[in-house]
């Protein structure tokens, strides 16, 4: 899906190799993950990862560099044009989204908010 020609979520190849691991180890059930908003943190909402064991009703299905990415409805205005990306670092490690959406973070970068 793309809006006024962004795309809805690309891929780094990070993200993609991470979420190969994470499949490789996985139970067959799982086809993919899934991507959500919730309302959390100092700033008001933080990004949701989990595994996704089907499509849901009204869900974006993205197919990127061989991984499914399932898109929860309710997310969908606030992902518009973002890049998910994983960073290793020394004391942690995750999926990072970069969000052209967000106009603030919280101190700690655990929450976000979108104009």
């Amino acid at each position: 899906m793309t809006v006024d020609s962004k795309p809805l979520l690309t891929l780094t190849d990070a993200a993609v190799n991470r979420i190969k691991d994470i499949m490789a180890n996985a139970n067959s059930e799982v086809i993919g993950l899934r991507i959500g908003i919730k309302t959390a943190g100092c700033s008001g909402m933080k990004y949701n990862v989990e595994y996704a064991t089907e499509i849901k009703p009204y869900e974006e299905k993205i197919i990127s560099k061989g991984v499914v990415i399932c898109i929860d409805p309710a997310a969908i205005m606030f992902l518009v044009g973002s890049e998910m990306d994983y960073k290793e670092q020394k004391f942690s490690s995750g999926f990072e989204f970069k969000n052209p959406n967000e106009i603030a973070r919280c101190g700690c970068g655990e929450s976000f908010t979108v104009a």
